[in-house]
């Protein structure tokens, strides 16, 4: 459980949601969107799961840096560490759509012991990892 907000992005979707566009509300960050051709999009634009999976594969990588940096039982991150994530979409059984996370993990020159201690270290200290393990609850209110 969080016990203090230390930051707070907000964004905003207009259009059509996966076809429209979205903005932090800050102005820092601004995407059309547009479903990809494997779901009868154009594909001219980013999608929401591109989007999850560029956030949490830049999460988790700092997340990794950061238990390293904090636990001097783990081993150092090579500067060339990189991390890949894949986020797919489909049909649930039940209805609706669901997702699918993978995420690898290079972490050249660290042995495999070693790096399994520092993905595990990631997995507890990245906030992606920990919403989604916690199956982490959306507030949702209508204005």
């Amino acid at each position: 459980m969080m016990t203090k907000v230390l930051y707070t992005a907000e964004s905003q979707a207009k259009g059509g949601g996966r076809d429209g566009q979205s903005a932090t509300l800050d102005g820092a960050l601004s995407v059309t969107l547009a479903p990809p051709t494997a779901l009868g999009g154009s594909g001219k634009g980013n999608n929401p799961e591109q989007l999850f999976a560029v956030g949490y594969a830049a999460c988790y990588l700092g997340a990794i840096r950061y238990a390293a940096s904090q636990d001097k039982t783990l081993p150092a991150v090579p500067a060339d560490a990189t991390v890949n994530a894949t986020v797919g979409i489909g049909p649930r059984d039940d209805g609706g759509f669901g997702l699918t996370i993978g995420l690898k993990v290079n972490l050249p020159g660290v042995e495999k012991e070693a790096a399994a201690r520092l993905v595990q270290a990631g997995h507890h200290i990245c906030p992606y990892s920990n919403a989604l393990k916690a199956g982490l609850p959306v507030e949702t209110v209508i204005v």
